[in-house]
């Protein structure tokens, strides 16, 4: 095997071709980074975040297929993983994963105490989350605390604290990531079934699609009560009604939990967490001008 092709399996293995993970870490670490910052975020912690954003979920990814190494290979869309497909050796992937943490640790070392300290936690959250399918009967629940972990950071980073606010916001992004990671394992639900692995989409049942959009709600619900405490403008507001719609055309694909829709569902959320940031971002910019 030459070092192009080792290098391009690593790759997959990050998921760095497939970057919609990526996206659905930053936007709320985004969100979160403009609420401490009232709209002004300090150029080098921007920069961090985004970074670290990218690093981490890179080694979440790798984390990921090292646990399920012996469950890929029996599920349609994800046997041909680098890891499921034996490309890439479980010893080389521990070293990678290793490897993107630390890069990731020194990356926040310019950071506060209190930031380096919740960066412990973060990593705990990565690492543990993969195994959590085994026996927890939500682990969209799990993944949303790991997914929003970045928001309490982004606070401390900005301010020295994470303010009830930050809590509140955190909550209300968890619902988001139990409703899009919903739609996710609707694609694998009868192949999960088949070897035993628990997610939220098994244990809904057939209300499953009820509580994708039940998640939903209550997010947005949040969000317009964390618009509330912030005193944002009409156009955050204008920016959650975006997200309304964004979400009901998501209702639209998954209502007959044809595979193929539901996993276009999982992805259109990249465009919910988009509208928001951008809703939150301009009101902010508004605000400021003379």
């Amino acid at each position: 095997m030459t070092l192009t092709q080792r290098l391009g399996h690593y790759e997959k293995l990050m998921r760095l071709d497939k970057p919609i993970g990526i996206f659905l870490l930053l936007w709320p670490t985004l969100w979160g980074l403009w609420f401490a910052a009232r709209g002004i975020p300090g150029i080098m912690i921007l920069t961090i975040f985004v970074l670290g954003t990218v690093l981490m979920r890179s080694a979440g990814c790798v984390v990921n297929d090292y646990a399920d190494r012996n469950f890929d290979p029996h599920v349609e869309r994800t046997r041909k993983r680098p890891l499921a497909a034996g490309l890439v050796s479980t010893k080389e992937a521990l070293l990678l994963a290793a490897g993107l943490s630390l890069c990731a640790f020194i990356l926040i070392l310019p950071l506060n105490r209190l930031t380096i300290e919740l960066s412990f936690v973060a990593l705990f959250l990565a690492a543990s989350y993969p195994f959590t399918k085994r026996f927890f009967a939500m682990p969209q629940a799990y993944l949303g605390i790991t997914f929003s972990f970045g928001i309490p950071m982004a606070f401390a980073a900005q301010t020295g604290e994470v303010p009830s606010m930050a809590w509140l916001l955190m909550a209300a992004n968890l619902l988001w990531v139990i409703a899009y990671d919903t739609e996710y394992a609707m694609v694998d639900k009868m192949d999960d079934l088949k070897i035993g692995i628990k997610t939220s989409a098994i244990t809904f049942g057939r209300f499953d699609v009820a509580g994708v959009m039940a998640c939903h709600a209550a997010f947005l619900g949040l969000m317009v009560v964390i618009g509330l405490i912030h005193e944002m403008g009409i156009v955050y507001y204008a920016a959650l009604m975006v997200a309304v719609g964004l979400i009901l055309f998501q209702y639209r694909l998954i209502q007959d939990r044809d595979r193929t829709r539901c996993f276009k569902a999982f992805l259109h959320n990249n465009w919910v967490g988009a509208a928001i940031f951008a809703g939150i971002a301009l009101d902010y910019l508004l605000n400021a001008a003379p």
